[in-house]
């Protein structure tokens, strides 16, 4: 089986967030895809099969996609999504401009312009809870406000507190939320921000697509504008471009540029 790792919102290889890609004619069993994401340790490795011709929309390539951490199948994930459209739009049908994902988050769109591709998500019910003491003891700074989504964001006062940031893993597997988000005001970038999912065994995720469903919204709302620009803080680092809609879900581009193809069983 053919495997593409690729670096999704960068155009630097080695920068970004990387994520393995596999293109399949049917469904392995899960435990299977789960081992090769284990032997990957990738935060995420995607798994595609075209749809029945019958359930496709004329024109637009449909696949099925999964993605799996090195621990769990994930619901969501946005820079393995942006990598998987780079696959098929560039190596199994070039000659297409976007391409439908069928997933347990609904049907994820992905239109290539320019050099960017520019996913539509869905965004999430975004509700403050009280900044507590063991958020302060498992960031080791107090968040000015916490926001609970799908995962736990937590605001800072400046970005510099986020980029020297060096959370306890451990006390994080205690706080709310499938990760935690932690984000402030960008010098250059409307936002900056880092992501941490201890409990999907990721230390820290890269550059979090799914994560900026909520941080984007969230700055959407605080600086009054609905488009983004938003900079993930990690040591490889990657921009997002962010605009949210009125129907309630959120435009996602980015770059994205291969690292490498291997083989594997």
């Amino acid at each position: 089986m053919k495997q593409y790792i690729i670096d999704a919102f960068t155009s630097v290889p080695g920068a970004g967030n990387p994520a393995a890609v596999c293109v399949l004619d049917a469904w392995p069993e899960a435990e299977a895809m789960q081992a090769l994401a284990k032997k990957n340790n990738l935060s995420e490795t995607a798994f595609l099969v075209k749809e029945p011709p019958d359930t496709c929309e004329p024109g637009l390539p449909v696949y099925r996609i999964r993605w799996f951490t090195p621990e769990n199948e994930e619901v969501l994930c946005g820079h393995a999504t942006l990598a998987s459209s780079f696959v098929i739009l560039n190596y199994v049908e070039p000659e297409k401009g976007s391409v439908l994902f069928h997933s347990r988050s609904g049907d994820l769109a992905v239109t290539r312009r320019g050099c960017l591709y520019e996913m539509d998500f869905p965004t999430y019910e975004l509700k403050e809870i009280p900044v507590t003491d063991e958020m302060e003891r498992a960031f080791g700074v107090r968040p000015i406000k916490a926001i609970l989504g799908l995962d736990l964001n937590c605001v800072f006062e400046n970005e510099d507190e986020i980029r020297r940031m060096q959370p306890d893993q451990t006390l994080l597997l205690d706080l709310p939320g499938r990760g935690q988000n932690v984000t402030a005001r960008g010098r250059e970038a409307d936002c900056v921000s880092r992501s941490f999912f201890p409990k999907d065994a990721i230390p820290e995720d890269p550059v979090c697509g799914s994560a900026h469903c909520q941080i984007a919204a969230y700055w959407a709302g605080v600086l009054g504008k609905s488009e983004i620009e938003a900079y993930q803080a990690s040591a490889r680092g990657g921009t997002l471009y962010c605009r949210l809609l009125d129907n309630g879900r959120i435009l996602i581009s980015g770059e994205a540029v291969p690292e490498r193809t291997e083989e594997t069983d």
